[in-house]
């Protein structure tokens, strides 16, 4: 083979392989996540089997919330912090307003910690799994409905689920402001 043919067939294979490693970061980084506990990432599926209440201890979830820079809406949560059994289902209200004259869409991104607790907090429902449009204004409720698993270690007796919102208004609908 001629030095142009090998050299096209090697340009040829790391292309191929790039391509390969692109469709793997997803999955990887999924995997990267659940070993680390980075990102606070949690268990979207609660698990099939009976949770029991464990009486006899007490968990507290610190609610916070902050609106991206870029994002001009207020965002709160109505309760700061819900203390409840491990076992028990929770729901947590949370507040978003509009601030501008014009319809936008926003996306809440939830982060748990510390990152040992995070596998243990199962979302139930959450307006965290779909972006929310609001017109100009609008000001409207939001419900999370979780749960913490029995399981969690003894010495976590504090989780803090933070949500960040970010400006998800499509861009087309921003350049015509």
């Amino acid at each position: 083979m001629t030095k142009v043919v090998k050299q096209t067939l090697r340009l040829m294979l790391i292309s191929l392989g790039m391509f390969a490693f692109g469709f793997a970061l997803v999955p990887l980084y999924d995997v990267f996540c659940d070993i680390t506990g980075l990102n606070g990432k949690v268990d979207l599926q609660q698990s099939e089997q009976t949770v029991l209440v464990d009486v006899d201890r007490e968990v507290t979830v610190q609610l916070i919330t902050v609106a991206n820079a870029s994002m001009p809406w207020r965002f709160e949560a109505l309760q700061h912090q819900v203390s409840f059994h491990p076992g028990e289902d929770v729901k947590a209200v949370f507040r978003v307003q509009n601030l501008t004259d014009m319809k936008m869409v926003g996306q809440a991104i939830p982060s748990v910690s510390p990152a040992e607790g995070a596998r243990y907090l199962h979302k139930i429902q959450c307006f965290c799994f779909e972006r929310q449009t609001l017109e100009a204004n609008e000001v409207r409720d939001m419900v999370v409905f979780f749960t913490v698993d029995p399981e969690l270690p003894e010495s976590i007796h504090k989780l803090s689920l933070s949500y960040t919102l970010f400006d998800m208004t499509p861009v087309d609908a921003v350049s015509s402001r």
